[in-house]
């Protein structure tokens, strides 16, 4: 039961919105009952909150498995550019989460997680263990670069933000951007982040 509801509450909220998502419809979607649902999540926000905590656990074992066995600290960097950016590629041990439909999920409503007025209470409560951890490997990769980099913590963060930010502006928001994304190709988001973040730490 958990595992449909994974499921189908990612091809759901992709499919309507988060706005108009409810667990309702998620119940109707897998022939269930509201109060099935609830005994999982305590509401659509916490459930929205799962998926994208998945996610940011799906990124940073792609980081882990890419720089295995890399020792120069510039291609590790570009690799976990690349992983923040085209983290789509799907799992086939894990069947109940498409990862290239959650990753447009976490692009279209993933801020909604925490820009909330609960934000502090769910950060005590560790609601944002995850991220926080993917944004410190990633700060660690840009202190292997330059140790002297002052701002490790915000360029990381703010990689998160420009990866999702600038694949969704050019989706729906084009004159906020100047990449141009081609289907599923995303490597125009790749190099403008490439450029902007070895301009920055080297």
């Amino acid at each position: 039961m958990g595992r449909n509801i994974i499921k189908h509450g990612i091809l759901l909220v992709d499919e309507i919105g988060f706005e108009q998502f409810t667990f309702k419809k998620l119940a109707e979607r897998i022939q269930s009952t509201e109060a099935s649902v609830y005994r999982y999540f305590e509401n659509k926000h916490n459930l929205l909150t799962y998926l994208v905590a998945w996610y940011w656990e799906w990124v940073s074992f792609q980081i882990d498995f890419h720089i295995m066995n890399i020792s120069d600290p510039e291609q590790k960097l570009r690799i976990a550019i690349q992983s923040l950016v085209e983290a789509s590629m799907e799992n086939p041990a894990v069947d109940f989460v498409n990862e290239s439909v959650l990753h447009r999920v976490v692009i279209d409503e993933g801020t909604k997680v925490y820009r909330t007025k609960q934000v502090d209470e769910e950060n005590k409560d560790g609601f944002f263990i995850k991220y926080k951890a993917l944004v410190k490997k990633v700060a660690d990769l840009i202190l292997e670069v330059n140790p002297k980099f002052p701002y490790p913590f915000a360029l990381a963060s703010t990689l998160f933000e420009m990866a999702n930010d600038h694949v969704y502006f050019a989706q729906h928001l084009p004159q906020l951007t100047d990449i141009k994304i081609n289907g599923e190709n995303l490597s125009e988001v790749r190099e403008m982040i490439d450029f902007m973040v070895f301009k920055l730490v080297k």
